[in-house]
């Protein structure tokens, strides 16, 4: 099967990051507005939710979670998938406080003002935690960077000014159902952040932006995350990007940088593993939904990838890495 046959059988929108972005949703933010005299640096400490910064106001400096100190300017947006632990500062060397001890004014559940008492030149910050419905060890999150930078990303997605002005009005009209709302937005500006990072971003040339720049492998990829209980063969895969099977398992794990068939296990492990710790279905029911033929030979995949038996997420309903 060629790929323009196949192409009408998996559903998408034929672009794969956005295909990729669709099983990436967040279940809850915690949004900051900090507005910061110089001097200041605040310390993050590392978490299992992503973080987000949005600089609005006076550049600043990133200590970032590879011990690298770089420049920030106004209209740089900043996400750390998996909540490493960094620094931002108005110049490097000051001394980093932990963002617990600076003055956080509630305004309602899971918003809050952030401020300190100096009383240089004031920087303005926008920040939160966002915590998506996947767990930082799931492929698509484990793919990514420890850090994703989108530059000047104000000029380059003009819309982000509209969508940082509703955020401030439901911070500041502490109306019924604002914490909702403000999730809904930060969805939106996180996977701004990484559509302009993928699409301007420079750095390595491999791993997660490499596998969304290619055409080929991106439409795999989306096709996986979009099916992860599909019975997917390396064959199946090769058609879907229309090459031939060892051409495919080549080109994938040179971009992806493991073979197709632990690529999708890993997928369908947590996969299963969200049916069992969210939504408490039966291991047995898991099993066949992927397609195994006893639930012993599921269990014993599962625990190979996930570490654990998946009778442990069933009767506690999460377990000790979940975000």
């Amino acid at each position: 099967m060629n790929y323009n046959s196949s192409k009408s059988t998996l559903p998408g929108s034929g672009d794969p990051l956005s295909d990729m972005l669709r099983g990436l949703r967040l279940d809850g933010v915690d949004y900051g507005r900090c507005v910061l005299g110089e001097p200041w640096a605040v310390s993050f400490p590392a978490q299992k939710a992503a973080r987000f910064h949005f600089i609005g106001q006076q550049g600043c400096w990133l200590l970032s979670p590879a011990m690298e100190w770089i420049e920030l300017s106004v209209g740089d947006a900043l996400l750390i998938p998996r909540g490493d632990e960094h620094v931002l500062a108005s110049a490097p060397g000051v001394p980093a406080v932990p963002i617990g001890r600076y003055s956080i004014e509630p305004v309602c559940e899971n918003i809050y003002d952030v401020s300190n008492e100096c009383g240089g030149p004031k920087t303005l910050l926008f920040c939160g935690s966002m915590h998506f419905n996947l767990d930082g060890s799931h492929p698509l999150l484990d793919m990514m960077p420890d850090l994703m930078r989108a530059h000047e990303l104000m000029a380059n997605a003009p819309g982000i000014q509209h969508l940082l002005d509703a955020m401030a009005g439901e911070v500041t009209m502490d109306r019924v159902g604002s914490g909702g709302i403000l999730a809904r937005l930060a969805d939106v500006l996180a996977a701004t952040i990484i559509r302009s990072w993928v699409e301007n971003g420079c750095g390595d040339a491999t791993g997660w932006i490499a596998a969304v720049r290619n055409p080929d492998v991106g439409k795999v990829l989306a096709a996986i995350h979009l099916q992860p209980d599909r019975d997917w063969t390396v064959e199946a895969l090769a058609r879907t990007m229309g090459a031939s099977r060892s051409a495919f398992a080549q080109r994938f794990a040179t971009v992806v940088g493991e073979t197709p068939a632990k690529y999708v296990l890993r997928v369908r492990m947590h996969q299963a593993r969200q049916w069992l710790a969210r939504d408490g279905m039966r291991v047995s029911v898991a099993a066949a939904k992927l397609g195994y033929d006893s639930e012993a030979s599921f269990s014993r995949a599962f625990k190979r990838v996930m570490g654990v038996a998946p009778s442990h997420l069933r009767n506690t309903g999460s377990s000790d890495d979940e975000s």
